[in-house]
């Protein structure tokens, strides 16, 4: 798998250049989201919750939770314990901001930490979830064993991530937007300018539909299933343990 980075005149690892470029633009990050694409990730994140649901999980961990925005849509479970989990601590600190405003501070607990070296025990949580945060890890398999270990036996597994489009128009619409319009964005926007150009770039190297399937049935995951959303712009992976 390729390794794009944030920034490519620096010698930091990859791991360290997410870290600064999220601290970077963690304040601008919710309202970016929302621009670039079009608020329909608030209903990808809605479907997710929807399937989390239906597991009906005591013990959630957000992993790459960054503001929260999935953690606190969470809190509609009837999960007692919701963990998110971020490498950078910029963004935690807005997502605290967020559930103190909710008043769901007794429900979500917000921990720094690295999604490839968890500070839990094996099989903590009866559901994981990861919403466009997969992509970032420094070394995808690490990361989903690391998420393998700490899920429960029959434990639920969902990925939200970004794909790319099969279909025409959409193929070529899509791939004129992320590599034209997305940037600029980013570039109009935000104080960070490389880091738009990252998560554009990113994600069209990132393995997607089958390709990622396979990937968690070599990790271990058992029932991988895959549902595209939105003509294929992004995908939600449901698996278990």
């Amino acid at each position: 798998m390729s390794k794009i980075k944030p920034y490519k005149n620096s010698d930091l690892g990859k791991k360290e250049q997410v870290t600064k470029m999220f601290d970077t633009i963690s304040g601008d990050y919710d309202g970016l989201n929302r621009v670039i694409s079009f608020g329909i990730d608030i209903k990808w994140r809605k479907k997710v919750v929807s399937l989390i649901k239906e597991t009906n999980p005591d013990s959630i961990l957000d992993i790459a939770t960054g503001t929260g925005d999935l953690a606190i849509n969470l809190a509609e479970t009837n999960a007692s314990k919701i963990v998110g989990l971020d490498i950078s601590s910029g963004m935690l600190e807005i997502g605290k901001q967020k559930i103190k405003k909710k008043a769901l501070d007794s429900k979500i607990e917000m921990i720094l930490g690295d999604s490839e070296n968890m500070p839990f025990e094996d099989n903590s949580f009866d559901a994981i979830t990861v919403a466009f945060g997969v992509r970032n890890f420094e070394t995808l398999e690490n990361g989903l064993k690391e998420i393998y270990r700490v899920l429960k036996p029959k434990g639920t597994f969902i990925i939200l991530e970004t794909s790319v489009p099969t279909k025409a128009p959409y193929k070529q619409g899509y791939k004129f937007y992320s590599k034209n319009i997305l940037p600029l964005i980013g570039k109009a926007f935000s104080k960070d300018r490389s880091a738009y150009k990252y998560l554009s770039e990113s994600a069209s190297v990132f393995p997607y539909g089958e390709a990622l399937n396979n990937i968690l049935r070599n990790i271990g995951f058992i029932n991988v299933e895959d549902f595209p959303q939105t003509f294929g712009v992004a995908t939600i992976y449901k698996s278990s343990k």
